[in-house]
């Protein structure tokens, strides 16, 4: 009996050392031990997160994106086509032309320079559409500048180096505007450009001065078949036209509108733009842009305008360029596919810039210019290895441009 006992003592001994030792190895492990850990990294740029709890983790990866505000390149409302510069800005409601609670000095419509008067324009219900585009300081030129008289400057056949930059207000101390350290296809340095076109609003008389003492002749980019709501000169003009009643339809993804070429106001108001923002300023010609908007070809106008009513439109402009010593540069003239609209105008026009002619194979729309007029070709999306030959054996002026047209420029010639 005394034997059995003992061993019953022994077992439950035995039991309990061996749950004091599962006991102490288990305090040891709560105080000393690595418990299941979630860690956190970071990375501030780039910004990537990685966070790991027990057996779980999550990565999240975000990249940034820089944002600009550009005028991009637009051949017409489709997409997949070639893209015409201008601000880009947010859209109202493309069936109400909107007006401006801004507040602006009214501009003459008479087709000289004269004396502005300031009468306020009245706000309308609709929303002031904004934008990023910079406008200078002074929305109107100088009305001083006289005409200049006498004949109107044309480009020369040939080898005519030029830039353009119409992206944003050229700096004429930059080199990259100038167009002063660009080389070759071959590598060599281009020559320097002796034609300039840049924005006739975003641009001052001096720059235009500036240029012309470099010996260099300056080109006058403006829009004559849109108006749209960019805030100083760009709203005095769109909201003399919207009181006129010559916008139609909105020009798709921008806050602009067409102009009802027909309309004898919207040729005056369009004529007092050229003379106050191109010759009061000094420049030698006007590019104009959205100068081919007949048959819908750059979208729904709401007006009916025929390739009659388009090429008397543009007469009118030119006899009205010239008369203020100004050339007429037409503008994607081979955008309509219409060889006859291409011919006729280059009877008025004293030379012609095309966009991506090489890229959609509509170069040979300019025969009839070839060895009369000048021609400056811009490619965004080709080498030149692919273009210049062709260019340079046609007489073309071509060169390679970001689409941003901000200055950068890489000239066949």
């Amino acid at each position: 009996m005394a034997s059995r006992q003992r061993l019953w003592f022994g077992v439950l001994a035995g039991f309990v050392a061996v749950c004091v030792v599962v006991l102490l190895l288990w305090i040891t492990g709560l105080s000393s031990g690595t418990p299941t850990s979630t860690s956190t990294s970071t990375s501030i740029r780039g910004v990537t997160t990685t966070t790991t709890r027990h057996s779980h983790r999550t990565t999240t990866t975000r990249h940034s994106h820089p944002t600009t505000t550009t005028r991009p390149k637009r051949h017409s409302t489709t997409t997949t086509l070639r893209r015409k510069h201008r601000p880009t800005t947010s859209t109202s409601d493309p069936s109400d032309p909107p007006g401006s609670a801004t507040t602006t000095t009214q501009v003459s419509t008479t087709t000289q320079p004269t004396t502005t008067s300031t009468p306020p324009v009245t706000p309308t219900s609709q929303p002031t559409t904004t934008s990023t585009r910079p406008v200078p300081p002074t929305t109107l030129p100088p009305t001083t500048v006289p005409p200049k008289s006498g004949p109107w400057w044309t480009p020369s056949t040939g080898v005519v180096p030029w830039q353009w930059e119409i992206g944003q207000a050229f700096d004429v101390s930059s080199a990259t505007d100038l167009g002063t350290n660009d080389t070759l296809p071959n590598g060599a340095a281009a020559p320097a450009p002796q034609v300039y076109d840049i924005d006739g609003i975003d641009n001052s008389a001096a720059t235009v001065s500036a240029l012309q003492a470099r010996g260099a002749h300056v080109i006058c980019y403006m829009e004559v078949g849109t108006a749209g709501n960019y805030g100083g000169a760009y709203t005095t003009y769109y909201n003399e036209l919207q009181a006129a009643g010559d916008l139609g339809s909105q020009l798709s993804g921008y806050p602009e509108y067409f102009i009802n070429i027909n309309a004898p106001s919207a040729v005056a108001i369009v004529e007092s733009i050229l003379s106050q923002q191109c010759a009061a300023k000094g420049f030698d010609a006007v590019e104009t842009d959205l100068d081919e908007t007949f048959n819908n070809n750059e979208g729904t106008t709401g007006f009916t305008i025929t390739q009659a009513d388009e090429e008397a439109y543009l007469t009118t402009l030119a006899n009205y360029m010239h008369g203020l010593g100004m050339g007429w540069i037409a503008k994607n003239l081979d955008d309509t596919g219409s060889q006859s609209f291409v011919n006729d105008m280059m009877n008025v026009a004293d030379g012609v810039i095309t966009e991506q002619c090489n890229q959609y194979s509509s170069c040979s729309l300019y025969k009839a210019f070839e060895g009369k007029k000048a021609i400056f070709n811009a490619e965004y999306n080709l080498t030149t290895a692919q273009f210049c030959a062709s260019d340079d054996a046609a007489g073309i002026n071509g060169a390679l441009f970001p689409v941003d047209l901000n200055g950068p420029r890489s000239p066949c010639q």
